[in-house]
C-alpha cells in the first residue's frame, strides 16, 4: 500500500493553497514526448496521486477525459472544492488498485506522488490500464532548489537548505526515491522504451509568505509540527525574518523566484 502521510485536512488545506503546476518546462518534456512517440489517441488520462488537483489541469487541455486519483479523502475533497476544468474528475483510490478497465488508459501521469507507492503491484496496474503504445510520466520536484531575489539568492538559498536539518528526523525513508533522481523509479517502470530526465529546471514565481507555505505543506514538518509544534512553528517564524533580513525587507508579499530541478521518468508500453 502507498504510504499515507498527507491524510490530515489541515495539511490538505496548505498542500492546496501553497503547492503549485508544474511550469512550461515540463509540461513541454512530456509533451514533447507524446510526440515523439506518436501519441494518437488523447481520451484519456490519469493522474495518479493528484493531491489536491494542481498538476492536474493542464493535462485537461489536451485529453478529452481527465480523471486524478488519490488515497487521501482531505486531497480529494480539496480538489474538487478548487475550480477545475469541467472533463476532470476526482475519485479516492489507492494507487495499486485503480479504477480503470484493461487497456482503457492513454497516458498515466503521477506527479511528485509515485516514491509514495508500493512500486510492483502500482507498475502491474499502470501495465494493465494502459492501451498499446500507451505513455507514462513520473514526474517529481527535488531538494535542488534555489530562492532568487537580486543579488541575495545564495544566502537565501543557504537559509532555506538549513531548514532541512532539524526536519531530518522526520524524512521517510521512500524520499531516498527522490534523492536518487528517481533512477529506482526508472528500474521498476516494466517497459524497455523508457528514459530519464534529470535536468529539467523551472523558476515558479513566489513571494515570502508562499514559500514559508511551501515548506509547511512538506511530509517531514507536517511531522515535526505534529511532534514538536512551538519548535515547528519557531522554525517557520525565524526562517521567515532571516529571509527578510536579508533581502533588507520587511513585507512578506515581496516576490521572489523559486527554483527548482525537477526529474521525469517516461515511459511507452510498445504491446
Amino acid at each position: 500500500m502507498a504510504t499515507q502521510l498527507f491524510e490530515g485536512k489541515d495539511h490538505a488545506a496548505v498542500y492546496q493553497k501553497y503547492r503549485f503546476s508544474p511550469q512550461e518546462a515540463v509540461q513541454g518534456v512530456i509533451f514533447s514526448y507524446l510526440e515523439k512517440k506518436g501519441a494518437k489517441s488523447f481520451q484519456l488520462a490519469a493522474d495518479v496521486g493528484c493531491g489536491t488537483g494542481q498538476g492536474t489541469h493542464f493535462l485537461a487541455k489536451r485529453f478529452e477525459k481527465v480523471v486524478a486519483t488519490d488515497i487521501s479523502q482531505a486531497q480529494i475533497e480539496e480538489a474538487k472544492g478548487a475550480p477545475h476544468p469541467p472533463n476532470i474528475s476526482y475519485q479516492v483510490c489507492p494507487a495499486e488498485k485503480l479504477p480503470f478497465p484493461d487497456r482503457s488508459v492513454d497516458f498515466v501521469m503521477s506527479l511528485t506522488a509515485v516514491h509514495w507507492f508500493d512500486l510492483p503491484p502500482f507498475m502491474q496496474e499502470v501495465n494493465r490500464i494502459l492501451k498499446p503504445s500507451g505513455c507514462v510520466a513520473f514526474i517529481s520536484c527535488t531538494l535542488d532548489v534555489q530562492i532568487y531575489y537580486k543579488n541575495c539568492t545564495e544566502k537565501l538559498t543557504e537559509i532555506f537548505r538549513e531548514i532541512h536539518k532539524p526536519l531530518l528526523p522526520y524524512r521517510d525513508e521512500k524520499v531516498k526515491r527522490v534523492t536518487d533522481d528517481y533512477k529506482f523509479i526508472f528500474d521498476s517502470l516494466p517497459f524497455q522504451d523508457k528514459e530519464r530526465v534529470t535536468d529539467i529546471v523551472e523558476k515558479v514565481p513566489m513571494t515570502i509568505a508562499e514559500v514559508m507555505g511551501y515548506i509547511q505543506s512538506f511530509s517531514m514538518y507536517q511531522k515535526f509540527l505534529k511532534a514538536h509544534p512551538e519548535e515547528a512553528k519557531s522554525l517557520i517564524q525565524n526562517t521567515e525574518r532571516r529571509f527578510l533580513e536579508v533581502m533588507g525587507v520587511s513585507s512578506r508579499d515581496t516576490p521572489v523566484e523559486l527554483g527548482m530541478r525537477y526529474v521525469c521518468v517516461l515511459g511507452c508500453k510498445n504491446s
